[in-house]
C-alpha cells in the first residue's frame, strides 16, 4: 500500500504563465512584457489600489468570513440577492467548492477536452471520474456532450468564452442543451472572459440560475486587474449557494481582496477602458496576423489562439529571448500553436515585431 493515493500519482500539474522577474532573471533582460495569462496589461483598478492603500493597517485583523459587503456589492452589480453569492480565493477553489458540493464518489463530470485544465486536475485530485469531449472546429459540441452523459452524470463544466481557444456557446446551442437535460444534472457556466464578448448572441448565465441548475462562475482577476488577490465568486440558486457554503472555508477570501473588489465594481470608467483597449488590440492583431500568412481562431475573449506552423513550443522559446512570454498549448495537445493574451499598443506592437522576425 503507497503513502500517496493513486490519483494523485497519475495527475499531471497546472503549468501556469512565466513570471516576468523569472525570464528577467534568467535570461538577464529589461522590459519584458508578459502576454501569457490573460491578465489586465492596463494593471489594476485604481479605485481598487486607493482603497487598499487608506486600509493597509487593518490586517492584524481576520477578514469578514462571509464577505458581507462584497456580496452585497456583487448582488447589487448583478441585480441579484446576496444569498445567490458564493465567494472564492479565485474560480479555481470554487471549481473544488461544486466538485465537494454536489458530486458523489460514483458520479461523474463532463468537459471538453480542450478547456480550462483546472475542471479536470481538480476532479481528479478529488478522486472523481471526468470525462472529456473533443472539440468541434475549437469549439464545445454540446450535442456530443449531450451523448456522453449517462445516469451517473452530475455536473457539466462549460467555459464560455472558453480558454484557450476564445470561441463561445451561443444563446440557441446552449438552451437547446440545458432544456433537454434531466434535472439531476448540474451545468457550471464559466464566464471568466464575458466582460470582452462582442456578440449579440452570447447567453448569459445569471438569466438562467433560476430556471435550470445552473451556476455561473465570474472572477476579478481579468477585466479588473486583481489577478494577484485571487478573487471570485459563484452564482447560483439560494438552495444550490447555501450547500456550496457548508463546504467553502472560512476567511478564504482575503482583507485586501473583499475591499479591492468592492472599489473594482464601483470602478466603472476602468472597465471600459479595459474593454476599449482589448477590443482595439484584438483587431490590430488580427489584422497583422493576416498579413503574416497565419490562421487564427477569431475570439470574444482577450486572448488569441495562433497556429504558428511550427513547433509552438520552440517558439514560446525563442520569444522569450527577445522579452516576449506567451503561452504554448503542449500541455492542451495544440502543438502548432501559441496563445497571446491581447496587451497594451506597444505591447501587441512587439509581439508582432518579434513574431514576424521568428517565423
Amino acid at each position: 500500500m503507497g503513502l500517496v493515493r493513486k490519483n494523485i500519482l497519475s495527475l499531471v500539474p497546472y503549468k501556469a504563465g512565466k513570471p516576468i522577474e523569472e525570464v528577467e532573471r534568467e535570461l538577464r533582460l529589461k522590459n519584458v512584457i508578459k502576454l501569457a495569462s490573460n491578465e489586465n496589461p492596463l494593471g489594476p483598478s485604481p479605485k481598487a489600489v486607493e482603497s487598499i492603500k487608506n486600509n493597509l493597517f487593518k490586517i492584524n485583523r481576520y477578514p469578514d468570513a462571509g464577505g458581507f459587503y462584497l456580496k452585497r456589492k456583487i448582488a447589487e452589480f448583478y441585480k441579484l440577492n446576496p444569498s445567490n453569492i458564493v465567494l472564492g480565493n479565485g474560480s479555481d477553489e470554487l471549481i473544488d467548492i461544486i466538485i465537494k458540493t454536489f458530486v458523489e464518489e460514483d458520479e461523474n463530470i463532463i468537459t471538453a477536452e480542450i478547456t480550462f485544465l483546472e475542471y479536470s486536475i481538480i476532479a481528479k485530485a478529488i478522486g472523481r471520474k471526468i470525462y472529456l469531449v473533443p472539440l468541434k472546429n475549437f469549439r464545445y459540441d454540446l450535442k456530443e456532450m449531450m451523448r456522453r452523459i449517462n445516469k451517473k452524470t452530475k455536473l457539466i463544466f462549460i467555459a464560455n468564452p472558453n480558454n484557450p481557444t476564445g470561441t463561445y456557446v451561443d444563446r440557441v446551442e446552449f438552451e437547446n442543451f440545458i432544456n433537454g437535460l434531466s434535472d439531476s444534472v448540474i451545468v457550471v457556466l464559466d464566464e471568466a472572459y464575458d466582460t470582452f464578448i462582442d456578440v449579440d448572441d452570447f447567453p448569459k448565465g445569471i438569466n438562467y440560475i433560476n430556471k435550470k441548475n445552473v451556476i455561473v462562475l465570474k472572477t476579478f482577476s481579468k477585466a479588473y486587474g486583481l489577478a494577484g488577490l485571487r478573487l471570485g465568486f459563484a452564482i447560483a440558486n439560494k438552495k444550490f449557494s447555501q450547500y456550496m457554503e457548508r463546504v467553502r472555508q472560512p476567511f478564504n477570501v482575503n482583507y485586501f481582496a473583499q475591499i479591492a473588489g468592492i472599489a473594482a465594481l464601483e470602478d466603472k470608467g476602468f472597465l471600459e477602458k479595459t474593454r476599449t483597449t482589448i477590443l482595439e488590440g484584438k483587431y490590430y492583431l488580427y489584422n497583422a496576423l493576416e498579413k503574416l500568412g497565419l490562421n487564427y481562431i477569431p475570439s470574444v475573449a482577450n486572448f488569441i489562439l495562433i497556429d504558428v506552423k511550427m513547433d509552438g513550443e520552440k517558439l514560446f522559446k525563442e520569444m522569450l529571448r527577445y522579452g516576449v512570454i506567451v503561452r504554448d498549448l503542449k500541455q492542451y495537445g495544440l502543438n502548432n500553436f501559441i496563445r497571446v493574451t491581447i496587451g497594451k499598443k506597444e505591447e501587441n506592437e512587439k509581439f508582432i515585431k518579434v513574431l514576424r522576425k521568428l517565423i
